[in-house]
């Protein structure tokens, strides 16, 4: 009997026990899962929902990571974006801009010009037409006119002669406009989760390469290490977030772990993960692979969400050196590809001067996907606090503006995100994001650029483009017009178009530059007699077998397929005198077009004409 009544009052004290735990669950005092009881923040009622453990992971029969801890999370879904708010063409406030569109791929060039800074050389993939676009803002030619669709297109032609060589050349802009006023523009709820490298590489400073680290002493006194960076961006990334946003966290190095389930931000202890991520230590190799492949099995549970009501998104923050698991640009490819296929995107955010642009440019020029460099906390914060809206929120997708003409044809397209921007008279942008205007209404980045082949035996001026794209929604989209090129000398139709050509011209030259100094071959040499050349990809010039294997990942500064090397920075007498060329002309252009912040580029020719 005495037995029978300690067992009802065990039984009894367990079940309250139970009860109350389940009690403090639902008040959110505490989280239960499957490491265990874990509390939340008392004062909050919010949960602490960090799992990661860097002493235990677990691994699959290929070695890679299964994750640790619950991916239980919030598919509750988020706000919309409505598309009829946008179609408004009311001007009446003339204080309350419209957006325009930047395209996606390359958001900078500050690789390039951190690497310049360091006396590193740069190479070939730092240096982006789209990247350095958007380093500026541009008249789109739109002169504050709207329009009933989300995206159209204006046109701006330009006759310019080459500043090198003298000789005549025609161009036509495209200005990426819309009819999204900044007030009613508001992103959807965010679906996020964060990929963060946390390999060996990551522990080097940002500002040294890390395969030189065998001969250098990482001073960490004067230089923060690419992790610390990291961890300092990601957090004021988290500081974006609302609080119908989801947030999830995956750590990578030679294995994945499960740092945070995919969970609403308004559930969560938010400054207990920023402290949780400042204490992340890098070790390890770098497989980014399993971390990527981690990530996406956090939106599993998504999948039958209305795509209307939520943006699912990956930001991968890495130095972007795989050397575990699957390390070619193709194989990693084939992942962001087909997650943009799910509508999951993908954003990328290099951090340290030995960034691998290379294989970040490849696989992020994808639908909906755009890449970042990250050279300071601070930096970060102010591009995050100013766009991230934009960022994350892909509007305008498979661009395709089509053009016929009896007197030109496409020549070149620059500026846009596609790695295969032209096909014949066909230029291709894979995706378009909201982009910010100025009190003077012009976009930043908001051109692309094509250079036109005038044809023999021919007087014909006029010039029909058929733009075809299809809306957020999956809408499709078209719009017809035809301009008339004006026959004048040096002659611009404003100063977008203008600017544009400028910043083509100094990118061209640069890239054979680099070419021209890595390889020696004199057909990278641009002199008065040639002009500026069209920079052609490497692939054009080696043939990519055995033979020329070494060869070619010098020619991009590589020791093998991901990791890059530091070669001091050098310039030829050759290209110093076609520096000083280029510099004269970019001065004289900016007091034409009256836009003072392209003094970064004569910085740059000074530096390298000193050099």
């Amino acid at each position: 009997m005495k037995k029978s009544k300690i067992l009802i009052a065990i039984v009894v004290i367990i079940a309250v026990v139970i009860m109350l735990l389940l009690i403090l669950q639902k008040l959110d005092v505490i989280r239960i899962s499957e490491k265990g009881v874990k509390l939340g923040n008392t004062v909050t009622g919010k949960i602490d929902d960090w799992v990661y453990d860097p002493y235990e992971y677990s691994t699959d029969s290929n070695g890679w990571s299964l994750g640790i801890g619950s991916t239980s999370g919030n598919s509750s879904g988020g706000g919309s974006i409505n598309l009829d708010s946008f179609s408004s063409t009311d001007t009446s406030s003339a204080s309350d801009s419209y957006l325009g569109y930047s395209t996606g791929g390359a958001k900078d060039i500050s690789n390039f010009r951190e690497n310049i800074e360091n006396d590193y050389f740069p190479i070939m993939s730092d240096l982006t037409y789209e990247g350095i676009f958007y380093d500026y803002y541009f008249d789109t030619g739109n002169m504050g006119e709207a329009s009933d669709e989300m995206f159209y297109p204006s046109y701006s032609t330009a006759i310019s002669n080459d500043p090198i060589s003298g000789e005549e050349e025609y161009y036509l802009s495209v200005g990426l406009n819309s009819n999204i006023k900044e007030s009613d523009f508001q992103r959807k709820k965010l679906n996020l989760v964060i990929v963060l490298d946390i390999s060996g590489s990551m522990d080097s400073s940002f500002d040294s390469y890390y395969y030189d680290l065998d001969n250098e002493e990482n001073d960490e006194e004067n230089s923060k290490s690419k992790m610390r960076l990291a961890e300092e961006s990601l957090n004021i990334l988290i500081d974006q977030l609302n609080e119908d946003d989801s947030l999830g966290i995956v750590l990578f190095e030679s294995y994945s772990h499960l740092a945070k389930p995919l969970n609403l931000v308004g559930d969560v202890d938010m400054d207990a993960i920023k402290n949780h991520i400042l204490e992340i230590n890098a070790t390890g190799g770098t497989n980014f692979e399993s971390g990527y492949v981690d990530a996406t099995k956090l939106f599993e549970e998504y999948e039958l969400a209305n795509s209307d009501e939520y943006e699912n998104r990956i930001i991968v923050i890495t130095d972007a050196m795989p050397n575990y698991g699957t390390t070619s640009d193709e194989g990693l490819l084939s992942y962001v590809e087909e997650n943009a296929d799910n509508g999951i995107y993908t954003t990328f955010i290099g951090v340290g001067v030995d960034f691998n642009t290379e294989l970040v440019k490849q696989i992020s020029s994808v639908r909906g996907g755009n890449y970042y460099s990250v050279s300071s906390a601070e930096q970060f914060k102010t591009r995050m606090g100013d766009e991230f809206e934009y960022m994350v929120t892909p509007l305008v997708f498979d661009l395709n503006l089509d053009l016929e003409s009896d007197g030109y044809e496409i020549a070149a397209v620059y500026g846009t995100d596609d790695v295969d921007a032209e096909e014949g008279n066909i230029m291709h942008v894979n995706t378009l994001f909201p982009s910010s205007s100025n009190s003077s209404e012009e976009v930043k980045g908001g051109l692309v650029l094509l250079k036109l082949r005038r044809l023999d035996n021919t007087e014909s001026q006029d010039i029909k483009l058929k733009v075809t794209y299809e809306d957020v929604s999956g809408e499709e989209h078209s719009n017809e017009q035809t301009v008339t090129l004006n026959s004048e000398e040096n002659y611009y139709d404003n100063t977008g178009i203008r600017k544009g050509i400028v910043l083509t011209r100094y990118v061209n030259v640069l890239k054979n530059w680099i070419a021209y100094e890595r390889v020696g071959e004199p057909e990278f040499l641009i002199d008065t007699n040639t002009g500026i050349i069209e920079w052609d990809d490497v692939s054009t010039y080696y043939d990519l077998d055995d033979e020329y294997e070494d060869d070619y990942y010098y020619y991009y500064g590589y020791s093998n397929e991901n990791e890059r090397t530091s070669v001091d920075l050098s310039v030829s007498d050759e290209y110093k005198e076609t520096f000083r060329i280029l510099r004269e002309y970019t001065s004289s252009e900016i007091n034409e077009i009256g836009d003072d912040t392209l003094e970064q580029e004569i910085e740059i020719l000074d530096k390298l004409i000193d050099e």
